[in-house]
């Protein structure tokens, strides 16, 4: 669900500090004073030069000083900033009625019905909250209370979100951010080093340890937690199918495969959902924010099986989980990604990101290894003597480059050395060509440095 926060400069584990003399706008240096004095200290930003954005429409963001820059990074926006169906959905609902979910109302039912559709039989239930972590959070309840057991396995580098229990299954959070005491994580895959007869058999034997070393504790095995795409390991995609080995190891010992959907899901991979390019079915799948196009909304969908006992024994409410004017929103993302035809549009348009990034990768010895799945790819950047080594300052040297260019992008992985790019789905063929073209010019200026 998130960039990792280990590198210094790109995702700005230490911030960006105005007082630190960059050459920034002054009215963008009065706005970071503003912020440092009213912001929790918690907060990050993007970039050594942050970003003032004032307006957002399709894949362009537009700042405070009138310069546009291309968003290849922003994936709440699912089908685009700004889009205007989305506007008018929720406007008229809020002019209508918004309340929680205790009342009779058809919406909520009639959007449940559609999205339930995208999903494989017997993921037939959704339940409703606000947020990811939300989400995640329900979802791990479940899964503890269905089998009896406490252990959960995550990967190395994840990231599922910022409530307690959330941040517990999220090491990308950093050193100082303390993961859950039943919680077990297995070696991030590396899908640029490992080959690929092996990228399966090693997530399969590494969840297989894991789950021994959760019997071994007396803590048993509730679910494995997955982002379908690894995103915070590096957006790891191929081949697909490796982890369902892990999946099975998992159910044979009493626990479930939770699927977190947040950034693979709604078309992002070419396909409705990520995990089904590994051809797995999993218990729980998590949803956040793209879902509503960035109004507030997440969801568990699972199988009734997983969520029955469950929703029969413990309480929950969530007072404003899949409210009127959410529920409007997502049922608006759904009716563009159907009539634009986003999921073949993501697939053709991330298959000329794929070849694109590859013709770099061929010309740049320094760019070691590209993947991705419709419009969600990595690149990964390595040492002039050895570029099988991770990169982390090209990488950032790269990502502020490319801001400095007008387009923006992050980095992602344990190193934080893996290029990430991931635009909202309304990128053309236009804007792929010109993500490509800058990036070759910054890659090749960057890397001779």
């Amino acid at each position: 669900m998130s960039d990792s926060l280990g590198a210094a400069g790109v995702h700005m584990a230490n911030g960006f500090d105005p007082r630190e003399g960059a050459d920034v706008a002054p009215e963008v240096a009065r706005l970071l004073q503003r912020r440092d004095r009213v912001l929790g200290p918690a907060y990050r930003l993007f970039y050594e030069k942050p970003v003032a954005v004032r307006e957002a429409h399709g894949a362009r963001l537009t700042g405070h000083d009138g310069r546009v820059y291309l968003d290849a990074y922003n994936n709440v926006p699912v089908i685009g900033h700004s889009h205007p169906k989305v506007r008018q959905a929720v406007a008229e609902q809020l002019g209508r009625l918004n309340t929680h979910t205790r009342y009779l109302t058809e919406p909520i039912i009639e959007y449940s019905e559609r999205l339930l559709a995208t999903f494989p039989d017997p993921l037939s239930r959704v339940t409703y909250a606000c947020t990811g972590s939300e989400a995640v959070d329900l979802a791990i309840r479940i899964a503890r209370h269905r089998t009896g057991r406490s252990g959960i396995i995550i990967s190395q580098h994840a990231y599922h979100g910022t409530t307690v229990a959330a941040a517990q299954l999220s090491p990308s959070l950093g050193p100082n951010n303390r993961l859950g005491e039943h919680v077990v994580t297995v070696p991030s895959v590396d899908t640029a080093r490992t080959p690929v007869s092996e990228v399966g058999p090693r997530m399969t034997a590494s969840v297989r340890r894991a789950v021994e070393e959760l019997e071994g504790r007396g803590d048993g095995v509730a679910a494995v937690i997955f982002d379908s795409v690894l995103s915070s390991d590096g957006v790891q995609t191929e081949p697909a199918g490796f982890l369902r080995g892990a999946a099975e190891v998992v159910r044979a010992a009493g626990g479930l495969y939770i699927a977190d959907e947040v950034q693979a899901g709604f078309g992002r991979t070419g396909g409705w959902w990520g995990f089904e390019r590994h051809g797995l079915l999993p218990d729980l799948a998590v949803l956040g924010k793209p879902m509503g196009n960035g109004m507030p909304i997440s969801a568990v969908v699972g199988t009734l099986d997983a969520q029955e006992r469950f929703g029969s024994e413990v309480r929950y409410f969530n007072t404003f989980g899949g409210n009127p004017v959410s529920i409007a929103a997502a049922a608006a993302v759904l009716d563009v990604l159907e009539e634009e035809g986003l999921l073949a549009h993501a697939r053709h348009t991330g298959d000329r990101l794929l070849a694109g990034l590859r013709r770099i990768m061929a010309d740049n010895e320094r760019v070691f290894h590209v993947r991705g799945a419709g419009m969600f790819l990595a690149a990964d950047l390595g040492q002039p003597d050895d570029p099988s080594a991770p990169d982390p300052r090209l990488a950032t040297r790269v990502v502020n480059g490319m801001r400095e260019a007008g387009v923006l992008i992050s980095a992602s992985g344990p190193a934080a050395a893996s290029l990430k790019i991931r635009p909202p789905l309304a990128f053309t063929e236009d804007d792929a060509d010109e993500l490509l073209e800058v990036l070759e010019k910054v890659v090749a200026t960057e890397s001779r440095q």
